[in-house]
C-alpha cells in the first residue's frame, strides 16, 4: 500500500516504469500526480529554508501545502535535508494518511484546524529564536511596526498548550480569529498564506518584528514607540495596494 501511494506522486506505474501519457489513467489523474509532485518538491524546499534562514533547529517546525484535497506534509523526526520525492506524506481533511509510508507531523491537528477553518493554502509553524522568546513575555506583540497589519493587526500569544494536541490547536484558532499568524506561547509561531511563499514571508516578518520589539524594549531607560491601532489601519489599507499591478 505504501508503494503505490509513493507511484501516485512519482508518476511510476507498479512495476517502476514511467506510464505513457494515457496508459491506464486519464489525463485529470495525471495532472494530479504533477500536482502533487510540484507540492511536494515546494513544500521541501520551504523547510530546508526554515533551516537555512535559522527559524527551526534540527527537526522542530513543520510546513503543509494543500492540493485539492490532500494536504502535504512534513514527516515527523526526518531531518529536511533526507527528505526525497518518494518520501511525500499526505493526509486528508479528517488526518487520515492517503500517501506515503512516514508518519506526518506531530502538530497534523494545528495544520488541519487551519485548513478546515480557512481558505489557506499553506502553513508554516517555527520555532523561531526572537518570536519564541516574545511569546514568553506577552500576550501580544506590542504594535512595533506596520507590518503587523499584514498579518491582519496585532498579533495574540496563543495560550501555552501541550505541542500536538486538540487542545494546542483550538487555542491557536483563537488567537488566529481574523489574523493570518500568531505566536504559541513558549513554543513558536504560525502563520498561512494562499501560496508557500506568503505563508513562509509572514513568518519572515514575524520573527523580524519579535526581533525589533526585544532589541527595542531592552534599551536601558527608554522604552520604544508603539503605534496606536489608527496608525496600523491606516497602514494595512495601503498594504493592500503594495506591489505591482496584477
Amino acid at each position: 500500500m505504501a508503494e503505490e501511494r509513493r507511484d501516485a506522486v512519482d508518476g511510476r506505474d507498479g512495476r517502476g516504469a514511467r506510464g505513457a501519457p494515457g496508459a491506464g489513467e486519464g489525463r485529470e489523474a495525471a495532472q494530479g500526480r504533477e500536482a502533487l509532485r510540484r507540492g511536494w518538491e515546494e513544500l521541501v524546499a520551504a523547510a530546508r529554508r526554515t533551516v537555512r534562514d535559522g527559524l527551526v533547529v534540527g527537526t522542530s517546525g513543520n510546513v503543509s501545502v494543500r492540493v485539492g484535497a490532500t494536504v502535504l506534509v512534513t514527516p515527523t523526526g526526518v531531518p529536511y535535508d533526507r527528505l526525497a520525492p518518494g518520501d511525500a506524506v499526505g493526509v486528508d481533511l479528517d488526518g487520515r494518511q492517503v500517501l506515503g509510508s512516514l508518519a506526518p507531523t506531530s502538530e497534523l491537528p494545528m495544520h488541519l484546524a487551519v485548513y478546515r477553518t480557512t481558505g489557506a493554502r499553506a502553513v508554516v509553524h517555527t520555532h523561531a529564536v526572537h518570536a519564541t522568546a516574545v511569546s514568553t513575555l506577552v500576550r501580544e506583540l506590542p504594535l512595533i511596526h506596520y507590518m503587523a497589519g499584514a498579518l491582519g493587526g496585532p498579533v495574540r500569544v496563543a495560550p501555552y498548550a501541550t505541542y500536538g494536541t486538540e487542545e494546542l490547536a483550538r487555542a491557536m484558532l483563537r488567537a488566529l480569529d481574523g489574523r493570518s499568524g500568531c505566536l504559541l506561547q513558549n513554543h513558536g509561531t504560525v502563520t498561512y498564506g494562499d501560496t508557500l511563499d506568503q505563508a513562509y514571508d509572514r513568518t519572515a516578518q514575524l520573527e523580524w518584528m519579535c526581533r525589533v520589539w526585544l532589541t527595542a524594549s531592552g534599551v536601558p531607560g527608554l522604552s520604544p514607540n508603539i503605534l496606536s491601532l489608527e496608525q496600523l489601519d491606516a497602514a494595512a489599507e495601503r498594504l493592500k495596494g503594495y506591489g505591482q499591478p496584477g
